[in-house]
């Protein structure tokens, strides 16, 4: 088992974030980072990685926001 953390005051009410990762596969790990960050109340902007495994589908979990990936497999 993994574990994220976020410090409660990490990012103020209604900061606009976009993450960056550098794989995106079965969509797991920035599931939980997008998770985490809602509870901060943080307006997510988009999703952004470098390499997207698009046979994993991981996209799926991540439909509510703009995803941009550099290279695609």
């Amino acid at each position: 088992m993994d574990t994220l953390e976020i410090h409660e005051d990490a990012i103020p009410a209604n900061a606009r974030v976009l993450v960056v990762d550098d794989l995106l596969a079965t969509g797991g790990t920035v599931k939980a980072v997008v998770d985490l960050l809602k509870l901060q109340k943080a307006k997510i902007v988009g999703v952004a990685f470098l390499v997207e495994l698009q046979f994993l589908k991981g996209k799926e979990k991540l439909k509510d926001f703009p995803i941009y990936s550099v290279i695609r497999y």
